[in-house]
């Protein structure tokens, strides 16, 4: 964690999620050619992030089937255990549909941040459109810039210490999937910060439920945001 991390982290914000269209299907797809929707009257989802714009839509090839790493279905636990659906009291789990409800009214106006709290290796193999990686661990109390990441989502360190998370950033925030305990840890971490529970929002089905849905996914402009 650096000085570097914390400036790619803020820009990255301030000039909306860095997207890569690798992997997004062609604008030029009408709606009656979609023949696997997102849900009814949703045949795909157009989001706007910093000038950027990228189709969210679940693979056409209903003869598709995950090869990857998502495709397994057991892991050792600990570590890899089965969580909970809800992370911490007042924390607003959701699914697919209500997190591309929170990327168009939340993310493309700027009130919102879709984050991606796994680490960078994994960011860096795909995540889901307009995410923000922000590893769990960066929300550790331990973590000498944890202070300066709350005031890139909008808090502000009061003179007497305390925090003020009026102008803070709703949250929303995903790992791995369901046997994935690192955007939980950091949603908790965020807790007791003091950040607002009601501004955080978790998606449980992570990675795994995204891919699993055959919902697009991008590999993030690493390059942009580190310059």
């Amino acid at each position: 964690m650096s000085h570097t991390v914390v400036r790619r982290i803020g820009v990255t914000l301030l000039s909306g999620a860095m997207l890569a269209l690798a992997g997004a299907l062609p604008h030029a797809a009408a709606q009656e050619d979609v023949k696997v929707k997102i849900a009814p009257g949703i045949p795909y989802v157009d989001i706007t992030i910093g000038g950027r714009t990228v189709r969210i839509m679940r693979n056409q090839d209903t003869r598709h089937k995950l090869t990857n790493s998502f495709a397994k279905t057991s892991r050792a636990c600990p570590p890899f255990c089965i969580q909970p659906i809800s992370p911490a009291a007042g924390v607003n789990t959701v699914g697919e549909l209500e997190l591309l409800d929170f990327l168009k009214k939340k993310v493309e106006t700027g009130k919102g941040v879709l984050v991606d709290s796994r680490i960078p290796a994994w960011f860096r193999k795909g995540t889901i459109p307009g995410a923000v990686n922000i590893p769990f661990t960066l929300f550790d109390k331990k973590n000498p810039y944890r202070d300066r990441i709350l005031v890139v989502l909008g808090a502000r360190k009061l003179e007497d210490g305390t925090w003020d998370f009026g102008g803070a950033r709703e949250l929303l925030l995903f790992c791995n999937g369901p046997w994935c305990g690192q955007s939980p840890r950091a949603i908790r971490n965020l807790i007791a910060a003091g950040y607002p529970p009601e501004k955080l929002h978790y998606y449980r089905g992570g990675m795994q439920s995204w891919q699993i849905l055959g919902m697009t996914v991008v590999k993030p402009a690493i390059a942009s945001a580190r310059k």
